[in-house]
């Protein structure tokens, strides 16, 4: 039967990801909206980050995919089940990138992903690199999926955000990627991938070693990576109520202002419907 088969022009070939389903009319629009708002902030030396929460991953030793140089004849022995370790339990690594100064900041949770641990890694990042390396911004772009802890239609991520506004003098804008789309995302791209090529091949032994794998990561286009530890509590199911939500210095945007809006610090007057 193969070999009929086979006379008849068939292979045995894997499936191929081609089809993507359902697209917002707008998918195209909000792409080149986001762009030119990146544009807009980059020219006038604002900066431009990329947010995301990188694949949990189970810390200790397990399998990694890939390859990895070792003796020959001596590869790295670990667990044949992938059963999580109640001790160690996972890392949450969440990233922030850099656009102009292609850098990355990671912070690797230990509890669970939600809109507070999102924006904690954010302002550290913003405590730590963001206000030395801009010390007179008055702007903030942060590109965004639309969902997971970080997405539009997440109460706690704009509560989170504006107090964020509020600590820095910031005015934040975040700009979606539209619904289905997180794989253009350019932190992906630029600094998760270039994460996960370090450490193939290795066992993720300790949340320890991840931050160090991470920290190490580097790329011949000049990308420098910075990773912490961290141990903050983030617990699930924090509701938002509506008069807080109503309270949130927010100014949506005239284009798909789901997608597109600015917070702003809570003493300042929020400027007119950015267009």
């Amino acid at each position: 039967m193969g070999r009929l088969l086979k006379q008849q022009g068939y292979r045995l070939q894997r499936t191929v990801k081609t089809l993507e389903g359902a697209q917002h009319v707008d998918r195209d629009a909000q792409f080149r909206y986001l762009n030119e708002q990146a544009k807009v902030h980059l020219a006038a030396g604002q900066p431009v980050v990329s947010v995301d929460t990188k694949k949990k991953e189970l810390v200790g030793q397990f399998a990694n995919g890939g390859r990895e140089w070792q003796p020959s004849g001596e590869p790295e022995r670990v667990n044949v089940h992938d059963f999580p370790d109640p001790t160690l339990g996972k890392a949450i690594p969440y990233g922030v990138y850099d656009f102009g100064r292609n850098s990355g900041w990671v912070g690797v949770g230990v509890d669970h992903d939600t809109a507070a641990f999102a924006v904690q890694t954010l302002r550290r990042w913003w405590q730590q690199v963001g206000r030395l390396a801009y010390p007179e911004v008055e702007r903030l772009l942060v590109g965004a999926d639309a969902g997971g802890s970080n997405g539009y239609r997440v109460r706690a991520w704009k509560t989170e955000l504006a107090r964020l506004a509020e600590e820095t003098g910031l005015r934040v804008t975040v700009c979606h990627l539209p619904p289905g789309t997180s794989k253009w995302n350019r932190i992906e791209h630029r600094l998760f991938s270039a994460i996960s090529m370090n450490w193939r091949g290795r066992p993720l032994a300790s949340h320890q070693v991840i931050v160090e794998l991470i920290g190490a990561t580097t790329t011949q286009t000049g990308l420098r990576v910075h990773a912490e530890l961290d141990r903050g509590r983030y617990p699930l199911g924090v509701k938002v109520r509506d008069e807080e939500l109503a309270a949130v210095p927010l100014v949506r945007h005239e284009f798909h202002g789901e997608w597109n809006y600015t917070l702003h610090p809570a003493a300042a007057q929020p400027l007119p419907t950015a267009r």
